[in-house]
């Protein structure tokens, strides 16, 4: 049994990871009479800036790629025209059994759609393809990320649910009920893994996070990468406008994706806001953007997986605009307001401790000060949130095979 996982970016090396874990379990305790799998990790290269990619091997320990494909940026059509050209020369030559696929990023969709199409042999054989997260909706076709997983799931054979909606989702599009399989969140596998190994992170002290007397100041982490509000000044100012008022009450610490590094030089962010330019003491590649003053909005360069959950577990509250931490901050009973106008993850707000408040400067500046003076934060953990997701996928898929 030949099984190909495909990652390209950092939310994908968190959903394979346990995967990966899960198959080297199978295989060290495989007997004559049971399925060996040959496993092969394909990173495209989607996200090509080291700590947005190579740092999270190492602390998920993770194997190097068996293949990169290095395609880099580039334009929605490019970059996906160029991971389909290199995939497919991959499967003629490997003609792995099934596909495994996280998630909804570029190379999701453009991989997908190659195992779907390929012909192997003259009778039209081809891989299967497995799709990790399937059936979440935001019901907003202006994100790319929808348009994604709605053609991947509906040309896959598999479709792993992480929770509820993503079932009551696919039913309702005509899926077949025999392909669907609610088998809980890889990436809470992940969490719950690492959860412990995070607390050696030097990452507060490196910020100067923790007083004297060994305790953690208060502080308010936020990351932004989607185009609507990075991409838009109008949305970027409105938020850069809120993150200003909540710094006068407590600290923000921000990690700058690429892109938003990009945009807050580009749209002349950093000469209206208050922005801090807060280095690492060990760090060499510190963030680079003129003209900045000392101020309290400490911009830091993007974190590894370890520092960045350390973190995460010690705010007093996240903002963000991503899907995958929304989750995270659920099992983590963590306060997570969502700048966005919908969410594809809704047990994360019927369930968890996610708000959603938009993109406006006031209801963002409401919301998170609502949030920082609820003194009651209730959680439960959405159903199969146990960390034994990767354990059913791979349960299912060695079913299909034998």
């Amino acid at each position: 049994m030949k099984i190909l996982s495909v990652v390209g970016a950092r939310p994908n090396f968190m959903k394979v990871a346990p995967i990966i874990s899960a198959i080297k379990r199978h295989n060290s305790s495989v007997k004559d009479s049971k399925i060996l799998i040959n496993h092969k990790l394909v990173h495209t290269g989607q996200h090509y800036d080291g700590i947005m990619s190579d740092a999270f091997f190492s602390d998920l320990n993770l194997p190097k790629p068996d293949m990169y494909l290095g395609v880099g940026s580039g334009s929605h059509a490019l970059q996906s025209a160029e991971i389909m050209k290199k995939f497919e020369e991959i499967l003629l030559i490997e003609k792995p059994s099934i596909v495994i696929v996280v998630g909804d990023v570029n190379s999701t969709l453009a991989c997908s759609l190659v195992a779907s199409k390929i012909s192997y042999d003259s009778c039209g054989n081809r891989p299967l393809i497995a799709h990790v997260e399937a059936g979440l909706r935001s019901f907003d076709r202006t994100m790319p990320e929808e348009i994604n997983r709605i053609v991947t799931d509906h040309i896959s054979d598999f479709l792993f649910v992480t929770e509820e909606s993503g079932m009551k989702n696919l039913k309702n599009e005509g899926v077949p009920e025999e392909k669907i399989h609610f088998v809980g969140n890889t990436m809470i596998d992940t969490l719950l893994t690492f959860k412990d190994k995070s607390k050696e992170s030097k990452i507060l002290w490196d910020l100067r996070l923790i007083h004297k007397t060994n305790t953690i100041k208060p502080f308010v982490l936020i990351t932004l990468h989607r185009p609507s509000n990075v991409d838009n000044k109008n949305s970027f100012s409105h938020i850069f406008g809120a993150l200003e008022r909540i710094a006068h009450q407590i600290t923000v610490i921000f990690p700058v994706h690429p892109r938003t590094q990009s945009q807050i030089k580009n749209l002349e962010i950093e000469s209206h806001y208050d922005i801090n330019i807060k280095p690492l003491t060990n760090s060499s590649n510190r963030l680079h953007i003129d003209q900045v003053r000392e101020k309290k909005i400490n911009l830091i360069k993007p974190l590894g997986y370890l520092d960045f959950l350390s973190l995460m577990s010690n705010a007093k509250l996240v903002m963000t605009d991503s899907g995958g931490i929304q989750e995270e901050t659920t099992c983590l009973c963590i306060p997570c307001v969502t700048i966005r106008k919908n969410t594809e993850r809704p047990v994360t707000i019927t369930q968890g401790t996610n708000t959603l408040v938009g993109t406006e400067r006031d209801k963002i500046i409401n919301g998170v000060l609502e949030a920082l003076h609820c003194k009651n934060i209730k959680s439960n953990q959405p159903p199969l949130w146990d960390g034994k997701s990767a354990e059913r996928i791979l349960d299912k898929l060695l079913k299909y095979h034998v």
